[in-house]
């Protein structure tokens, strides 16, 4: 009957959000992992180049099959040479090595959930400027009610969730970095949507955003080795502990697939529910981490009905 059935466009923004969720729990899952390798190797720096560095391997390796990717390779630096594709476009990169980084700097210190949420609070609002400035793919969103009210209510939310998790000015400090960092991945899904619009393949847009990043990460690594000195630790035996790269790989490729369908601030709101659900998941399920107060629990509820107000408006809008 006419109208029992919404058109298949109206379910992309719920496509893709949901997409974005996933992503976001891969990210707080990756948090941990590269927190817990750092504390081993007993560098962040190091920690961060060997997840990139991983990730690279393995999508280097996958180039050599996938016909489709070299083509992608070829295009984007056709597109750099036509200024199609300008070249601040391909160091999304850099923004995703930061985050890495951060990572392995900041989570032991301040556990995954307060990490999460100080890591959102500059997605979030990142993500509105990054669409109304128009650097996504999508071009310029305009900033209704609705989208608005999506980030106010998750900066909320994280004040109320930290309220009880930084005891310290030297947390507070450290909670920047991942504040930052959130600002720059709402960059960093803007620019990899444009590569990956160049390239017209998630492989090749991929392996851009992990060559630019890794190149950073060891500058990073190479300077605080000459400040500091060489890392004391050890690397681990846990093999689970290596795959933060590849969790990265995903998280990357889901981002420069759907960004341009949905733009980058229902992206940057799906992946923070993903990201705040998971974190305090594995807080609690974490032996020898931090329980999640009450004050926690209620900024998370309240992250998921800020990402939900912006998403019901989109369908609304959606012919």
């Amino acid at each position: 009957m006419p109208g029992t059935t919404p058109p298949a466009s109206a379910s992309r923004p719920v496509l893709g959000v949901a997409l974005a969720v996933v992503g976001g729990a891969a990210v707080a899952a990756q948090s941990r992992i590269n927190g817990s390798l750092a504390d081993h190797v007993g560098s962040g720096y190091l920690a961060a180049v060997v997840s990139f560095g991983s990730g690279l391997l393995v999508l280097a390796l996958a180039l050599l099959v996938w016909r489709r990717g070299r083509t992608g390779m070829r295009r984007v630096g056709a597109a750099l040479r036509a200024g199609t594709l300008r070249p601040w476009q391909v160091l999304g990169g850099a923004a995703g090595g930061f985050f890495v980084a951060t990572q392995g700097l900041t989570v032991g210190a301040l556990g995954v959930a307060t990490f999460i949420v100080a890591f959102v609070t500059g997605q979030s609002v990142g993500s509105v400027v990054v669409d109304r400035l128009g650097l996504g793919p999508g071009g310029v969103r305009l900033v209704t009610f609705p989208r608005a009210v999506g980030p106010v209510l998750t900066v909320v939310a994280v004040a109320i969730a930290v309220s009880g998790g930084l005891g310290s000015s030297s947390a507070l400090g450290l909670a920047v970095l991942p504040l930052l960092a959130g600002v720059g991945s709402a960059w960093q899904q803007a620019v990899n949507g444009h590569v990956r619009a160049a390239a017209d393949d998630v492989l090749a847009a991929t392996l851009v955003n992990f060559v630019v990043g890794t190149v950073v990460l060891g500058v990073a690594l190479g300077v605080s080795v000459l400040v500091s000195g060489v890392p004391q630790g050890a690397f681990p035996t846990q093999p689970v502990l290596y795959v933060g790269g590849l969790i990265g790989i995903a998280f990357i490729a889901v981002s420069a697939a759907i960004v341009h369908r949905i733009g980058v601030l229902l992206l940057s709101l799906g992946m923070i529910a993903g990201q705040i659900v998971a974190a305090l998941v594995l807080d609690v399920v974490t032996p020898g981490a931090t329980p999640p107060g009450v004050a926690t629990y209620v900024g998370a509820a309240l992250t998921l009905v800020g990402v939900a107000v912006p998403l019901l408006a989109e369908r609304r809008r959606t012919p």
